[in-house]
């Protein structure tokens, strides 16, 4: 990693983990003082830049654009959530140890598969390998029938449609319409409580710095080369020696995995999860995200999903009526005036005014990424 992005991510790590909080713990006289109410949007804020990072690492690296992530999103959610509704246990309004929506069904026992979800150790397993198994067998069928571009976003598409679809049925006892709700606690410790939201923050927070690290090492690695190579001209690839389908199925795997992440800090950060989260829509949203931020970058997609979802959270309060026209506005102007978005769009200013005062500007290299990876050897 370079000297100036260490320094910038050591500088951002320090203001959302250690900063942020402690502004929180201030009384509420004081001028520094962070709301609950805000430390908790920002907290949903960067379950989104999680999903973001995953999204962008595999489309901005590897050039695959999924339009179903929403999909392992609500896998994650929905794991988390199961683990929070069995939690509630008596404390419910019917005072059932079954959650309310399965007294409202008239579900007299507990479904099969609910119960490994009282395991505080299975859910946190199941968060992480749910997304990442289901993820491991679409991706595998998907890629070894050689599907790619346009056909691939189409299919995820569908997925995200049929996710939805089957989630809202209540045969499937995952809430319906209504999904999963009026969360009290987690591991044992109130969700009202504003020292509980604040640990959540700054877990989320950590995942955060982790996620980009993590994908950070993975772009830097000769994997990572060979990534942006299939992004650039996977035929040549393929020519090379490479099997693009395993580096692809490897990244779409490690970017479903994020968003189950994500997913499971946002449930209980939230308080409630529903199919709402899954279908087209948010998962084209995500892709809105990372492609205002500037995809290829990773900061980027942090940037575009903190900014998107800020400017949504006013407009849906002050202009609730302009939030889909901007939303709409937004992702055409990426496309059409600013395809590298913000963080693009910042840098080619940055290298207008460097040329104007007489900097000299870092020459393009040239090539693709595969001219720096070796051939592998045939026989």
């Amino acid at each position: 990693m370079p000297r100036r992005e260490a320094l910038a991510v050591g500088l951002a790590a320090v203001l959302l983990v250690v900063v942020l909080p402690v502004c929180n713990a201030l009384p509420a006289g004081s001028p520094l003082a962070l709301s609950n109410f805000t430390l908790n949007l920002f907290g949903k804020f960067l379950t989104y830049a999680i999903l973001a990072l995953g999204l962008d690492l595999l489309w901005g690296y590897a050039g695959v654009l999924s339009l179903g992530h929403g999909v392992f999103f609500g896998l994650g959610a929905y794991a988390m959530g199961m683990h929070l509704m069995l939690e509630i246990g008596a404390k419910s309004v019917y005072q059932s140890s079954l959650p309310d929506f399965m007294v409202w069904n008239q579900v007299t026992a507990l479904p099969l598969f609910w119960k490994p979800f009282q395991s505080s150790v299975f859910t946190l397993a199941a968060v992480v390998l749910v997304p990442a198994l289901f993820g491991l067998a679409f991706g595998y069928l998907a890629f070894r029938s050689r599907i790619r571009g346009v056909y691939f976003s189409i299919i995820t598409q569908a997925l995200a449609l049929s996710a939805w679809l089957v989630f809202n049925r209540n045969e499937m006892n995952l809430g319906g319409t209504n999904g999963l709700a009026d969360f009290k606690t987690i591991f044992g410790f109130p969700l009202n409580r504003p020292g509980t939201q604040r640990a959540l923050y700054v877990v989320t927070a950590l995942a955060l710095v982790a996620a980009y690290l993590v994908c950070r090492w993975i772009t830097l690695t000769r994997a990572g080369k060979v990534l942006v190579a299939i992004r650039d001209s996977e035929t040549r690839v393929l020519f090379s020696g490479y099997s693009p389908a395993a580096y692809k199925l490897f990244v779409f795997v490690v970017s479903a995995v994020l968003a189950g992440v994500a997913g499971a800090l946002y449930a209980p950060q939230v308080g409630i999860i529903t199919p709402a989260k899954i279908g087209v829509l948010p998962s084209i949203e995500m892709v809105v995200w990372v492609a205002a931020g500037g995809r290829g970058t990773l900061y980027g997609a942090i940037v575009g999903a903190f900014g998107v979802n800020w400017i949504q959270s006013w407009l849906t309060t002050s202009y609730p009526d302009l939030w889909l026209l901007f939303l709409g506005g937004l992702f055409m102007g990426a496309v059409l005036f600013f395809p590298d978005g913000i963080i693009g769009a910042l840098g080619r200013l940055a290298a207008r005014a460097r040329r104007l005062v007489g900097q000299p500007t870092a020459e393009p290299k040239q090539g693709t990424a595969i001219d720096h990876c070796a051939p592998m050897n045939s026989k």
